[in-house]
């Protein structure tokens, strides 16, 4: 296939497939009967190849913030990112909070038109997923971006209704305007998920001496942030300032439950916590030998 000429596309030692463009790398699992699992993975490097090449040639219009008209973009992700954004278009957000999710999206969507039992496309961290009938998936939920090691879990089944997770924070790979150390989000659709991560991690907020800051266009000149100032440093902070800092980000998570836009989040700061919405597939201990994402 010509795509796997053009990708770095490789298989993991647990049998998921790895593929690369540029600063996308997405590690797809897919389970079912062999035949279904080969062409998914083919649709999978279809979906990716020429993508990240579309997506740059509209990047001034997905860095550019939203305001009271939607943009119309060309490309079918492009717009789903400015779908994902627009409900939180009253804060400064561009269609680049949700660009991970909607790629993550855009590629399961060509897995499933092949008969799989599960399938999970994770863009780091932001994970686009596919449960059929009967299916589950264990999923590790980190509180520590910076590590990666999941402290806990979230059992997930078709009835759950969740197709997406996604986590932000300021230890994270993008930049946060709030102190978060992680923010899970799980929501029908990836790109909402990742879109609305962003959102509740930039609420969980408060000033402190041991909060650094910098102006986000300072660390990276193409940030769609511009000089806003971005999270580089947390401290330790009082605690009644860390609960404080939480329920700041869960008023955001609880009114984007109430209007159908998350299914449920999980906000985490210096090893306090606050759970929103529906929880009957989280937070579980993770004990030894529980994997993620089984």
């Amino acid at each position: 296939m010509a795509w796997r000429r053009a990708l770095n596309a490789h298989s993991l030692p647990d049998g998921r497939l790895s593929i690369e463009d540029g600063p996308i790398r997405l590690v797809i699992g897919i389970e079912g009967a062999p035949g279904a699992v080969r062409a998914g993975q083919d649709a999978a490097g279809l979906r990716l190849h020429g993508l990240l090449a579309a997506l740059c040639g509209e990047l001034p219009l997905l860095r550019t913030p939203l305001g009271d008209t939607p943009p119309r973009p060309r490309h079918p992700v492009a717009r789903r990112m400015v779908e994902a954004c627009w409900p939180h278009r009253l804060e400064h957000i561009t269609p680049m909070a949700a660009v991970a999710g909607a790629v993550a999206e855009h590629v399961l969507a060509g897995i499933v038109e092949h008969p799989v039992r599960v399938a999970h496309v994770n863009n780091g961290g932001d994970i686009a997923l596919y449960l059929a009938p009967g299916a589950s998936l264990r999923v590790g939920l980190c509180a520590d971006l910076s590590g990666g090691r999941a402290d806990a879990l979230a059992r997930l089944g078709p009835a759950d209704g969740v197709g997406g997770i996604a986590t932000s924070g300021w230890p994270g790979r993008s930049f946060s305007r709030g102190i978060a150390d992680a923010v899970t989000v799980l929501a029908g659709r990836a790109a909402d998920a990742d879109a609305a991560a962003t959102v509740i991690a930039n609420a969980v907020d408060a000033d402190h001496p041991a909060i650094t800051r910098r102006p986000a266009g300072s660390i990276d000149p193409d940030s769609d942030l511009g000089d806003l100032p971005v999270t580089v440093a947390v401290g330790a902070l009082p605690l009644m300032l860390v609960q404080l800092a939480l329920a700041r980000g869960a008023r955001v998570a609880e009114r984007l439950a109430g209007r159908g836009v998350i299914k449920a989040a999980l906000l985490r700061l210096q090893g306090e916590s606050l759970a929103v919405g529906d929880m009957n597939v989280m937070v579980l201990p993770l004990a030894p030998g529980n994997a993620a994402l089984r």
